[in-house]
């Protein structure tokens, strides 16, 4: 596809959301689809940020939720998931991305990230845990250390939580989908794990208006 229709998709998501994993293919696909016309940016939303109470693993919410919608979407899409034994605080492992992406593997580690947690059932809120994680995808374990250890990444997780409250953002995943020069409060607002056709249909009514002004 021509390079000609730049559109952003702006992803807000958390390590601990099931949903946001789940969607993780489909944005993949999309992104496959569209090349240089997409540009992605996954963004941190923390569901539960200290001090608010994590989810007792082993209760009824997660469970039936788990029962209900994770698993039958799960296997729709062909993704093995499994209810992880902790929840963690997800903090320290938006900044590892967040790091990643500074050193342009933040695909491959977003990816690890969510499948260490939903198919390993890893503790997230662990360094180690992360620092694994991360040099399993070519990151400098030192490096990566360091960063965490700071808190060199914690002020980039604020400025998406503070955009998404600016947005009015509540939940995960939510995609903003708009043109590379509109404002975020115009795009077109998709909330929830959404199909491909969706994401698809959305894109392509912006490229097909853009269009239609260059022959106006």
């Amino acid at each position: 596809m021509e390079n000609k229709h730049q559109i952003n998709l702006n992803i807000w998501s958390d390590y601990v959301c099931p949903f946001c994993y789940l969607e993780e293919p489909i944005l993949n696909q999309i992104k496959k689809e569209y090349a240089d016309t997409i540009h992605q940016e996954w963004r941190a939303f923390e569901l539960r940020p200290d001090p608010v109470p994590t989810l007792d693993p082993q209760g009824e919410y997660l469970r039936t939720t788990w029962e209900r919608a994770v698993y039958p979407m799960a296997q729709m899409r062909g993704m093995a998931l499994r209810l992880p034994p902790v929840q963690p605080r997800s903090r320290k492992a938006l900044e590892a991305a967040k790091f990643a992406r500074t050193k342009t593997h933040f695909e491959a580690m977003n990816h690890e990230i969510f499948r260490a947690f939903f198919e390993d059932g890893s503790d997230l809120s662990d360094i180690n845990v992360l620092l694994t994680i991360g040099t399993s995808v070519g990151l400098d374990r030192d490096e990566l250390r360091k960063a965490l250890e700071t808190n060199q990444y914690t002020e980039h997780i604020l400025k998406d939580e503070k955009l998404a409250r600016d947005l009015r953002i509540t939940a995960v995943p939510t995609i903003l989908i708009s043109r590379l020069d509109q404002p975020l409060e115009q795009a077109i607002v998709l909330t929830g794990a959404q199909p491909y056709k969706i994401i698809r249909t959305n894109i392509e009514h912006i490229i097909y208006e853009e269009a239609s002004k260059g022959t106006e």
